[in-house]
């Protein structure tokens, strides 16, 4: 799935944009584009759709949450001495990596945790994200570099790989869900409507500029081939038998 395209590009192509200031259409300036038959109220045929800042930061949370179900599977299986392919280790610990600390936390190291920061609100949790974005860090280093069959044949390695997934699951979990509920959802107060707007573009220039066309799809895209490969991307096997 293509990416929309950019705001400014967007309101251009629909001519919306006015001596750089976008105005939104009503239904009776537009009345004249609306084919015969049609009602007034019905929507244009696939409208742009927008993806405001904390909706993007939450959708890279799925990414986030989609790779710790790839850790708890592997997990499990170096605690129950089972196999895994050990290179879907270590794509899923690159994708943390490259997407996650590399990408996602940058943004709000150098755009979200600054302003809050600045504001003086929930600076006390801002303090605990920071800390725990450097201790993620040092866990997948330490994930990377034991992403390797001489590991899965070394009894006291796997124990460690098990430690160190474990620990960043568990830290992970409570993180990202306090950004969601809490974090998040303040950043409109912190920010005037086109400091927000400004945050929305940059977060997808961003993201076109470190990972291509694809960007956020791509990705994405990366990571069901991950769950295929071991087994875990058929949504219906999670569903209880009751």
């Amino acid at each position: 799935m293509n990416r929309p395209p950019e705001r400014r590009e967007f309101l251009m192509q629909a001519g919306l944009l006015v001596a750089g200031t976008a105005v939104f259409p009503t239904y009776a300036s537009t009345a004249q584009k609306v084919p015969a038959g049609k009602d007034m109220k019905e929507p244009p045929e696939n409208p742009a759709e927008e993806v405001s800042p904390p909706e993007d930061l939450m959708r890279e949370h799925g990414v986030l949450n989609r790779i710790l179900l790839i850790y708890g599977e592997i997990l499990q299986r170096l605690n129950n001495g089972k196999k895994f392919p050990v290179e879907v280790l270590a794509g899923a610990a690159g994708i943390i990596r490259n997407f996650i600390e590399d990408y996602h936390e940058k943004l709000e190291e150098e755009h979200l945790f600054p302003r809050f920061e600045k504001a003086g609100k929930l600076v006390d949790l801002v303090q605990v994200l920071r800390q725990q974005h450097q201790a993620g860090r040092r866990l997948t280093a330490s994930i990377q570099a034991r992403a390797s069959a001489a590991t899965l044949n070394n009894p006291a390695e796997r124990k460690a790989l098990s430690a160190d997934l474990d620990l960043f699951v568990r830290m992970y979990r409570p993180h990202e869900a306090r950004e969601d509920t809490i974090l998040f959802p303040a950043i409109r107060s912190i920010v005037s409507a086109q400091e927000f707007d400004q945050m929305g573009d940059q977060f997808e220039d961003q993201e076109h500029a470190l990972f291509g066309k694809a960007g956020f799809e791509g990705v994405v895209e990366h990571v069901a081939r991950l769950e295929k490969s071991l087994g875990i991307y058929d949504l219906a096997q999670f569903t209880p038998k009751v």
